[in-house]
C-alpha cells in the first residue's frame, strides 16, 4: 500500500523559509531509501552522515529514541535499510524525524496522513505530489 507523508523542514543552519513536500511512498519502503526520497525532494547533496530518531518535538532539548544504536557507519546504514515505514507505524505520540549533516542540522518532521491507497498503474514511487516553499538552500553564497 501507498503512505502519504508530509515532509516539512523544521529546523536548519540556512532555513529562511517554509519547505514542505508531500510524499507518496510504498510502505515497505526502509528508512534508507527514505532518506533518498528526502534528499531528491529537497534537492540537497547526499555529502553528509544522517539519523533517524523518534521523539515528541524537534528541539534539541526534546527525549529522543535513535533508530540505530550503531557507532559505524556502514551499520548505522544496514541498520537504515532494515528498518521499513511498517516497522514504525503507528508512532503513538511520538513524530519521526529525519537529521541530516550534524554541523548545519537540517531537521525534517515527517507526518504520516491517515489512510493507505493502492498503488496506481505505471507511477513510479516514491514520488512528490506537493511542494510548499522552495528548497532550502543548502550551501548559500556568503555575503548575499
Amino acid at each position: 500500500m501507498i503512505l502519504k507523508l508530509k515532509v516539512e523542514c523544521v529546523r536548519g543552519w540556512f532555513l529562511k523559509e517554509t519547505c514542505i513536500r508531500v510524499i507518496e511512498i510504498d510502505e515497505n519502503t526502509n528508512l534508507l531509501n527514505l532518506h533518498e526520497a528526502i534528499q531528491n525532494a529537497v534537492h540537497f547533496e547526499r555529502d553528509h552522515p544522517y539519523v533517524f530518531y523518534l521523539a515528541n518535538g524537534p528541539s534539541p532539548g526534546a527525549q529522543r529514541y535513535l533508530l540505530s544504536e550503531s557507532e559505524d557507519w556502514h551499520s548505522i546504514e544496514r541498520d537504515f535499510a532494515k528498518i521499513k515505514l511498517t516497522d514504525l507505524y503507528p508512532l503513538g505520540r511520538k513524530k519521526l524525524y529525519y537529521l541530516f549533516d550534524f554541523g548545519d542540522k537540517w531537521v525534517f518532521e515527517i507526518r504520516k496522513a491517515r489512510g493507505v491507497k493502492k498503488p496506481e498503474p505505471d507511477v513510479e514511487y516514491p514520488r512528490v505530489i506537493e511542494s510548499i516553499g522552495p528548497d532550502p538552500e543548502q550551501y548559500p553564497t556568503m555575503g548575499e
